[in-house]
């Protein structure tokens, strides 16, 4: 009985063990195929954006910071949008690593720096510029995770291997929608607004289904993993 389970201790020890090896040497691959030109020139945009509000020889109010800080974060997200572009799509689909996987690093990546760049776009504007961070830092997330999860739909649905000018048609297409909605039932209320709490409630939804969806659709569907080993018998 002790024989058997110092065997199979020593069995998990070397799954672990290889997992960690793989990853290790995965970690480098993926980060080389992260198309980083794409969300730094949306950075490098956002940084100029927020940085226009210092021109002024008086610092702008807080309205007018908050519209920059939404249109910043819009200009993140398009960066984002090109996240999952991968050329190598259809070679790296037959490796042992599932595309959730793959697409996670690319995420963890991402995340540390956009969170650097946000500090950066809040630290640009002038005090008396800044809105409430709290609401505009959600709004700026709920914008962030959307654009992720349009880009995770596409991959997930087409066969395509770059998304991320499609994505940003169809992001375009969601902010556009969410001028015409009157600001009573939309998004894009203002603090001096009497509905501005239900808006930040209606932009916690958004992060968290946008959350959900993104996860959801990620992993490769289980009709394709079918496909691969049926194909390797007989």
């Amino acid at each position: 009985m002790d024989a058997e389970t110092d065997t199979d201790a020593d069995t998990d020890t070397d799954t672990r063990a290889a997992r960690v090896g793989l990853l290790r040497s995965l970690v480098p691959a993926v980060w080389r195929t992260v198309p980083w030109r794409a969300p730094a020139a949306a950075g490098v945009a956002g940084l100029l954006i927020a940085g226009s509000t210092r021109l002024p020889d008086d610092a702008p109010g807080a309205d007018l910071g908050l519209f920059v800080l939404r249109v910043t974060a819009l200009a993140g997200a398009v960066g984002l949008a090109f996240l999952l572009d991968d050329p190598a799509r259809n070679t790296s689909a037959a490796t042992p690593v599932g595309r959730a996987v793959r697409a996670g690093l690319r995420m963890a990546f991402m995340v540390p720096l956009a969170v650097l760049w946000w500090t950066a776009v809040v630290l640009l504007l002038p005090a008396a510029t800044r809105p409430d961070l709290a609401p505009v830092t959600l709004q700026a997330a709920g914008t962030a995770v959307g654009a992720l999860t349009l880009a995770t739909a596409a991959v997930r649905f087409t066969d395509r291997a770059e998304v991320g000018r499609r994505t940003v048609v169809r992001l375009a297409t969601v902010a556009v929608l969410m001028i015409l909605v009157p600001s009573r039932w939309g998004l894009l209320a203002t603090p001096e607004d009497p509905w501005w709490e239900a808006t930040q409630v209606r932009w916690a939804v958004v992060l968290g289904v946008t959350l959900t969806m993104c996860a959801v659709w990620t992993p490769e569907p289980l009709e394709r993993r079918r496909l691969i080993p049926t194909r390797g018998v007989g």
